[in-house]
């Protein structure tokens, strides 16, 4: 009997162990269809979504009424308005030749919108009312020997000043200088100071500290330290507001059995997949120190950690009903418990209720 009892407990501690390795699931409430669409209008990819003072919020998409795609002669860009109560208002930027391919969408503390996009190679500034104030970046003209934005040369052209290869995302620090993650090619961070000129930039490709490859994501804490998405690296780096590098940290966490991928097969090995915690995407509720991580299309879970990188729990996992995501691009963190979630694969956006 001694040695009965001594084997489940044996065995009950082994599974408790196993189980051990999982992060806690976090309990929320999924309102995939808070957004109310007027007839005949439909999301396209949701790449980015933001919140301003007034909890309106903003949905930065890839669609056209003509089915465009990233091209330059029909925009894959719109940006939407909706109330806090998730009722559309307006569209703006509507045939803005700085948008072509939507990728990253930002509210700074004067609620002006900022955009940027992948295929014009383009951000832009707007004030609240959607006019446009500022512009970074230029678009490569079609006539131009190298006007295809999408080609990924095997020597990487050197990276210039004031222009940008397949930006990111944007962030501001308290005294207002704007940071840009310049991603998917030039894989570096641009800083511009609040009257909009060029200070510096920082970074090249490459695994080591300081380095990116893609560096997708860009956030800033109440502290002024910079947090970078390093997608492909799978990892989150951390700089001061001199791109001086802090530290790095990782999220990734164990998948658990019975996960499945949306688009395509998933992976035989839960325990290897590359992508674990490769930040999608970023956010910093205000003053806190917790922050949100979405990861790609698989395992497809938003992770929430604390800043100096400890894992909190999870919260869904990949698939395509209310709670499910897959490819979680964009997030927006009003507070510590609502999350806006955007999703390129499953073309939507959610509004999350944490518990």
């Amino acid at each position: 009997m001694t040695r009965f009892l001594a084997a489940v407990f044996l065995s009950l501690s082994c599974s408790s162990a196993a189980w051990a390795q999982y992060a806690p699931q976090i309990e929320f409430e999924a309102q995939a269809d808070f957004f109310a669409i007027p007839a005949g209008m439909n999301f396209g990819e949701v790449s980015a979504i933001a919140v301003n003072s007034e909890n309106h919020v903003f949905v930065f998409h890839r669609a056209s009424p003509s089915g465009g795609g990233p091209a330059y002669g029909i925009s894959a860009a719109r940006l939407w308005e909706f109330d806090a109560t998730g009722h559309y208002l307006r569209e703006h930027g509507s045939g803005l030749y700085a948008w072509a391919f939507a990728h990253g969408l930002r509210i700074d503390a004067k609620d002006d919108i900022w955009t940027v996009d992948k295929g014009s190679n383009m951000i832009v500034r707007m004030n609240p009312e959607g006019r446009v104030v500022w512009v970074f970046g230029r678009k490569t003209e079609s006539v131009s020997e190298a006007a295809r934005p999408f080609e990924h040369v095997d020597t990487p052209r050197p990276a210039e000043d004031g222009r940008f290869r397949e930006p990111t995302d944007v962030a501001f620090d308290s005294e207002g200088n704007i940071y840009i993650s310049d991603g998917y090619i030039n894989s570096r961070v641009a800083k511009y100071d609040a009257n909009g000129d060029w200070v510096k930039s920082w970074g090249e490709p490459g695994r080591g500290p300081g380095q990116f490859r893609l560096p997708h994501s860009i956030v800033i804490d109440s502290d002024d330290n910079i947090y970078v998405g390093d997608r492909s690296n799978s990892r989150i780096q951390v700089f001061d507001t001199e791109g001086n590098y802090l530290r790095e940290f990782s999220v990734a966490t164990p998948i658990r059995p019975g996960s499945k991928a949306v688009n395509g097969p998933t992976p035989a090995d839960l325990d290897n997949v590359a992508a674990n915690g490769a930040p999608n995407a970023l956010c910093i509720p205000p003053g806190s120190n917790i922050i949100f991580v979405g990861e790609t299309t698989f395992p497809g879970r938003i992770i929430k950690a604390t800043l100096q990188g400890e894992v909190l729990g999870t919260i869904g996992n990949s698939g395509r009903n209310p709670g499910e995501f897959s490819g979680a691009h964009g997030l927006a963190c009003p507070s510590e418990n609502l999350l806006y979630v955007a999703e390129t694969s499953n073309s939507r956006a959610q509004r999350l209720v944490l518990k």
